[in-house]
């Protein structure tokens, strides 16, 4: 496909994503009706699809459009693309500019074009996070970092920088957490290379690993809301006695199981009914569901579809998770609570509402992790009995 071409297919499936597809879903229909499309199309149909996404309202805005065609004129334009060079009507291309695309507004960007937040998010990034809310709402609007986990039950770093480097990834240490590197090159080969495929790294974010590092030592360890398992895998690594994984939706564990083979981790998964028999346990971690907004840079289009009925449904949900959890802590034992959120209302606010509700209870940790070049946002805290 030519460069135009490839614009021309993000204009496409962008309007599919404004007529309320998920973009995954829309990404992966397009793919299979047009298997003319190589590997290399495909990938930079999809950059541009999700670069959109992080900055709707101001591509929006330098677009003239909220459509499809004016969501990439903003994006480009964004850029300093020559856009005459790709919106020539020509074989695949773009038709030509029209005459109100050529101008730019005359109006002044709003902070909330600016910002790419929803307004009533934007008033929740104000005052929630204070002084860095805009950096913030900046940050979110980048591509984020390609992290790996060192898997330290079965190598070191430097092992791993070896072999990744032999398969042609380039990668860095990162600060966040000893068993994190950033992928500077070549992430498109992780996936198939040795390092990968035999163990002895995966992929997970730094910010994430800075979560486990902080758990406390224990025997017996649940992850109680385990989702795809990464954390369990990240805490087998560091090695316990026993470590148990739920999630009360099953199938988002469907791969635990080879994971926790390829690289040397033992877990044992539990259906609910199963968790009061098998504990109680020295370590619960809720990584609790949540709006996701220190990863919107992966999933950007969730910032577009949260709205505050589901944020409070949510906050809601983390209460009920938070006492049901209590119950499975062992006596002396922690409860770590975590979420993939900069929001205020999601973090400590969810903590203090818990010490408020369990007297006998306090908070012996907490810390929050920003939107970084190193890492998605975090939040976690420690809480044991008095």
């Amino acid at each position: 496909m030519t460069p135009a071409a490839r614009v021309a297919a993000a204009i496409e499936i962008l309007d599919m994503i404004g007529d309320g597809l998920p973009a995954e879903q829309v990404l992966t229909r397009w793919g299979r009706g047009n298997r003319f499309a190589g590997s290399k199309d495909r990938a930079a149909i999809r950059d541009y699809v999700f670069d959109v996404l992080r900055v709707k309202r101001s591509a929006a805005w330098l677009g003239r459009a909220a459509t499809g065609r004016g969501l990439m004129i903003g994006l480009l334009r964004k850029h300093d693309v020559d856009l005459d060079t790709l919106f020539t009507g020509e074989g695949h291309a773009p038709a030509p500019l029209m005459d109100y695309e050529e101008a730019l507004p005359e109006a002044e960007m709003t902070l909330q074009d600016s910002w790419n937040l929803p307004d009533w998010l934007v008033d929740k990034f104000t005052h929630g996070l204070g002084e860095t809310a805009q950096v913030t709402a900046v940050a979110l609007q980048e591509r984020a970092p390609i992290t790996l986990r060192v898997n330290i039950a079965k190598t070191n770093t430097s092992n791993a920088e070896r072999m990744l480097n032999e398969a042609g990834v380039e990668v860095i240490a990162n600060a966040l957490s000893p068993t994190a590197l950033t992928v500077v090159e070549g992430n498109r080969r992780v996936r198939n290379s040795p390092a990968y495929l035999e163990g002895f790294v995966e992929l997970q974010d730094a910010s994430s690993q800075a979560v486990v590092d902080a758990l406390p030592k224990a025997k017996r360890v649940l992850d109680y809301c385990a989702g795809g398992g990464g954390k369990a895998l990240a805490i087998a690594a560091r090695g316990a006695d026993a470590i148990f994984a739920h999630d009360i939706e099953p199938s988002r564990m469907r791969d635990l199981s080879l994971r926790a083979a390829r690289g040397d981790a033992e877990i044992t998964q539990l259906e609910g009914s199963e968790l009061a028999r098998s504990g109680p346990y020295d370590l619960v971690l809720v990584d609790a569901p949540c709006s996701g907004s220190g990863s919107w840079r992966r999933a950007p289009e969730a910032k577009w579809r949260l709205t505050p009925e589901n944020l409070a449904q949510t906050l809601a949900l983390q209460d009920n998770i938070l006492d049901e959890a209590m119950a499975l802590v062992a006596k002396g034992g922690t409860l770590a609570y975590a979420t993939c959120s900069i929001l205020p209302d999601e973090n400590r606010a969810r903590v203090d509402a818990f010490l408020n509700r369990h007297a006998g209870w306090k908070c012996v940790y907490d810390q929050t992790f920003p939107v970084s070049d190193l890492g998605d946002g975090f939040y976690t805290a420690h809480l044991q009995q008095a």
